[in-house]
Order: C-alpha cells, then structure tokens, then sequence
C-alpha cells in the first residue's frame, strides 16, 4: 500500500491531516489533528502488541517491548507516513511548510497516528480494518528490527569495549544544533580519553549520542 486507506468521511482524513500550525492560520479550517493523534497512539500502541503476541510466540515479555517500541517509535511512524504518501496531504501552516515540515520525522508521526484514529473513527469505531492497514506496514518491517544488531544498545557496548580494553569510560559532546525548535537536529561526537571515535546526528540529543556511538562501533569493526 502506498496511499492512505479509503475513507468514508474525508474530513476525517482532512482533519488527521491538519497541523496546529495550519489551524492557528487558519480558523475557519476547523480543528487540528491532535485529538486524533492521541487516539491513534493508543490503538497503534495495542495492535503493535498484538501483532507481535502472535508474531513471535517464542519470545518474552522482555524482548517483545522493545521490538514494540521500535515498531512505534516517531522515526519509524514517520517512515510509514512516507510509505503512505501522507506528506503530499499534510495542512501546515507557512512557517512549518517554509522550514520543510513535510520531512520531519516527528511531524510525519504525529499525522501517522492521527491518520489512524481518525480511520478508526471512520469505520465506526471497528478495529480490524485498522488492523488490515498497519498489520502489513508492521510485517514489511519486523524483521529487520528484531535483528539484534538493530536493538543494540550502541553507548553501553561502546562503554563495555572502553572497560574492556582500560580507557576511560567515553564522554560525548553534542557539537553543532541547528534548525528551527519543531525540526531541530544535533551533531554529537564521542571521544574516549583524548580520541574522537565517532559522530552522528539527531533531531534529539540522545539519538545523535547513539549514532555516535554506532559509528564508534563501526569504526572499530564491532558492528
């Protein structure tokens, strides 16, 4: 699928699909898509844990949560929003649009989960065409997520090769931060003891450490 699912009520969908920004310009525009978007979050967040239940019967308790969480996360919401074409259809206000709103990560996980509250809406509060939507966008990509290497935790393996070889433990040091405060993106670096060992970039301070941390790891040929 790479289009929105069909709605009844369009307005529906036009709602899910208004930011606040465009609301705020625009009065007459009706109301923005956060009512929605919490609804959404809350069915996504159940389906993702059925969908995984069955999935992976093998798996505990403890190794299914952060699978959910990565299945739900705003990067990997926005990436279904991409799939799904919402972008083109996005409301924003002409300070969002002008600072490139339709690429931002978390904007387009915003209109994701609006997308589906409002679809749950529209077909009468009945979850399993819900399901038939997300169901596919979680299977197509499960599988790379549950690779272990995607779920490592970069910073402490880092740290346990650091201790491993007796250099300090690393220290990281967030470098540059540009973009306006709803799309920002940080450069972070890490170094241990005198030595930089890698760098990333974020839209939060703890992602851009963690693709630090991965890059380190690549560098040193543990990943």
């Amino acid at each position: 699928m790479n289009t929105p699912p069909p709605f009844q009520n369009p307005e529906l969908f036009q709602q899910a699909m208004t930011h606040k920004s465009y609301a705020k310009e625009y009065p007459n525009a009706g109301s923005d898509n956060e009512r929605l978007e919490f609804l959404g979050d809350a069915i996504l967040t159940f389906l993702c844990g059925e969908f995984l239940f069955a999935r992976y019967p093998e798996k505990s308790e403890g190794e299914l949560t952060p699978l959910r969480a990565s299945l739900v996360d705003a990067t990997q919401l926005g990436k279904f929003a991409q799939q799904l074409c919402l972008q083109k259809d996005l409301r924003l206000g002409r300070g969002v649009e002008g600072s490139g709103g339709r690429q931002n990560a978390r904007l387009l996980s915003s209109a994701f989960e609006a997308m589906v509250g409002a679809y749950f809406l529209d077909q009468r509060s009945r979850i399993d065409p819900v399901r038939k939507v997300v169901f596919p966008l979680f299977e197509s990509v499960v599988e790379l997520l549950a690779d272990p290497t995607h779920n490592i935790n970069e910073k402490s393996a880092l740290q346990e090769w650091a201790l491993a070889q007796v250099l300090p433990i690393p220290t990281y040091i967030i470098v540059t931060e540009a973009g306006p405060d709803h799309a920002k993106e940080f450069t972070a670096e890490v170094w241990i003891d005198t030595t930089m060992y890698g760098q990333g970039k974020g839209r939060r301070k703890q992602d851009a450490e963690k693709a630090a941390a991965r890059d380190a790891l690549r560098r040193l040929g543990l990943l």
